[in-house]
């Protein structure tokens, strides 16, 4: 098949990969436009663009879809599908129409469970024992197309947002060759989506800040489900005024209890609204991750410290 792919993160690197590698002609590969990063602010590829790149794919990188000229290059291509994951822009009609079998939408989360933006994240953040991938046929609502394949995942005690988002991709991308195979010899089944929609918001900063009053089971999913990026994060009293720490990885302790905030006996134990959590990465302001034996060796908090 003659097919565009548009994707961004390293999310979408697999999939790129699999499509590659099963034969398709991928006459194009969209991403964002490089961004500025780093200290000196360079303008770097995404990791499709770099990836595309080094496999000598031709990479267009519109501010918008929506301009009429990115629109007009897209239909041009003559694809019969584009497939798309986590490319990070609205797609036009007139961009969903081009292909002609249409596109297709790589998404992390049981549908209509988590559209949207963040389901990875959303979904250890609410606490929920289950996940998955599915391609949907993509149309004008967010992600609201019928679904025509799925793959279920586990969300394990000890997933992070980053932990999760590697499994996903590579399952994921294991789906696109049975799914395009299907398109094409019209034998697809696409089931519509049933059940009440909840929606994954962009991660705000100011969200991300852990407030120690609620139950530890909350926190330790909102610490998880935050990592590594943008990270939960609280404030650790310094010789110079609070200092902000990211919390990386938690664990539930049925150890100790106290004020909510409170730092117990036994490294970063900490107490919250409802029993207590134990920090096993942080990263301070400024500074490389690190074991709480190593934070606290260069940054001393007295036990019945409370944080912020």
């Amino acid at each position: 098949m003659r097919l565009a792919f548009m994707g961004t993160p390293d999310f979408a690197v697999p999939s790129l990969a699999e499509l590659i590698a099963s034969g398709h002609e991928i006459v194009a590969v969209y991403s964002q436009p490089p961004r500025p990063k780093g200290r000196g602010r360079k303008l770097t590829p995404s990791p499709v663009h770099a990836f595309a790149e080094a496999m000598g794919l031709p990479v267009f990188t519109p501010e918008s879809m929506k301009a009429p000229e990115a629109i007009e290059t897209f239909v041009s291509l003559d694809l019969d599908a584009a497939c798309v994951v986590a490319y990070g822009q609205i797609l036009k009609p007139a961009v969903l129409e081009a292909p002609r079998l249409g596109c297709f939408n790589l998404h992390g989360s049981l549908l209509p469970r988590w559209r949207g933006a963040a389901p990875i994240q959303r979904a250890i953040m609410a606490g929920d024992r289950e996940t998955g991938v599915q391609i949907m046929r993509m149309s004008e609502g967010l992600d609201e197309g019928a679904i025509l394949l799925s793959e279920i995942l586990p969300i394990r005690p000890d997933d992070t947002a980053a932990s999760l988002s590697e499994r996903m991709s590579t399952v994921g991308a294991t789906l696109w060759t049975r799914a395009l195979a299907a398109i094409e010899r019209g034998g697809v089944t696409e089931t519509p989506q049933t059940g009440e929609p909840t929606y994954a918001k962009k991660i705000t900063p100011a969200e991300a800040r852990i407030d120690w009053t609620r139950p530890a089971a909350e926190i330790d999913c909102h610490i998880r489900g935050l990592s590594p990026f943008p990270g939960a994060w609280f404030e650790a009293p310094g010789p110079d005024g609070p200092v902000r720490v990211k919390a990386l990885l938690s664990c539930l302790s049925s150890e100790g209890a106290g004020t909510p905030g409170e730092l117990l006996e036994g490294g970063l134990l900490i107490a919250c609204g409802d029993g207590a959590v134990r920090l096993l990465r942080v990263q301070r302001e400024g500074k490389a991750q690190s074991s709480p034996a190593d934070f606290l060796n260069g940054f001393a908090l007295p036990v019945g410290t409370i944080l912020g």
